[in-house]
């Protein structure tokens, strides 16, 4: 039987299709190319680092981690049912920190994000300071950005085997509380890595994107890695630092952490950097996975 198209027809199905928008897979057009929704393929942290041992490497091993503050999230309604541990201290947490510890400190680099400095809910422990000891690891470094006294420290932190050169804070543009942590690593020519967490709008992420280029500008070897709450197309081709001369690390989902669909968590480095390898991890404690590079040092 022939199927007759109208252009009633066809209004009626853009219509539909836009009710269902929420549950459409999204798309978008870069340079004539159709790029999907980021993948879900994780890899185990095992598998990760089970090539080569640390000692004998000439690579950087770096790490990006939303661990929301330890709280072990594993489904939405869990953002109910959980919310109290935001406020109040949990007897699992310390398990948390301990599990994060045994998986950070396999790198050489590890940026933390939605991490508490030392307040009630945390019974008074800085976790960053906590998962340094923890893993060994040589130095700590913490940016508060929000500071709610006893109730929360709301911040970023480093936590490394590599002492750097130099470490800043940085408040980024937009309401109070989103902040970058710029680290310098070697003496000549040195490796600037920013750790950054991103505001959830898009003009706030752009005035923030905007402020990270100021930072990176002078530099030749840059790697940007956090919670950028956008996906790395969008920073590459549709933001400040468009034209950059950075690339995305992966296209894998980050969020929700149970049911990865958005790639929110990014490694984004200078087009000339090697990547040996990169993957998400497959370690769902907290509402975000993390992500794993290994790059090529360049010149350290």
């Amino acid at each position: 039987m022939a199927v007759v198209t109208t252009s009633a027809t066809i209004t009626g199905l853009l219509n539909l299709a836009q009710t269902m928008q929420p549950y459409r897979i999204v798309t978008m057009r870069i340079s004539g190319n159709l790029k999907h929704q980021p993948s879900a393929h994780l890899e185990s942290w095992q598998q990760f680092i089970h090539e080569e041992p640390l000692e004998h490497r000439e690579t950087l091993r770096l790490l990006s981690y939303n661990i929301q503050v330890g709280i072990h999230t594993r489904q939405y309604r869990d953002y109910l049912l959980r919310s109290w541990q935001h406020l109040l201290p949990h007897t699992k947490r310390e398990h948390n920190l301990q599990q994060i510890a045994e998986l950070i400190q396999h790198f050489d680099l590890i940026a933390l994000q939605e991490v508490d400095g030392g307040s009630f809910r945390s019974k008074y422990t800085n976790q960053i300071s906590y998962l340094a000891k923890a893993a060994n690891k040589q130095f700590w470094h913490q940016q508060l950005n929000r500071n709610l006294g006893r109730f929360a420290q709301h911040s970023n932190g480093v936590i490394g085997d590599i002492t750097p050169v130099s470490i800043q804070n940085h408040s980024l543009p937009g309401l109070r509380g989103r902040g970058a942590i710029a680290v310098e690593l070697g003496q000549k020519d040195p490796l600037l890595i920013v750790i950054a967490h991103l505001a959830l709008s898009r003009q706030a992420q752009n005035q923030q994107l905007a402020y990270i280029k100021d930072l990176i500008e002078r530099y030749q070897h840059v790697v940007i890695m956090g919670d950028l709450n956008t996906d790395s197309m969008r920073i590459l081709y549709d933001s400040p630092l468009q034209n950059s001369g950075l690339k995305s690390s992966h296209s894998g989902a980050t969020y929700p952490s149970w049911r990865p669909m958005k790639g929110f968590d990014q490694i984004l480095l200078s087009q000339h950097i090697n990547i040996r390898k990169v993957a998400v991890l497959d370690f769902a404690l907290s509402d975000h996975l993390p992500v794993a590079i290994e790059i090529e040092s360049p010149h350290l």
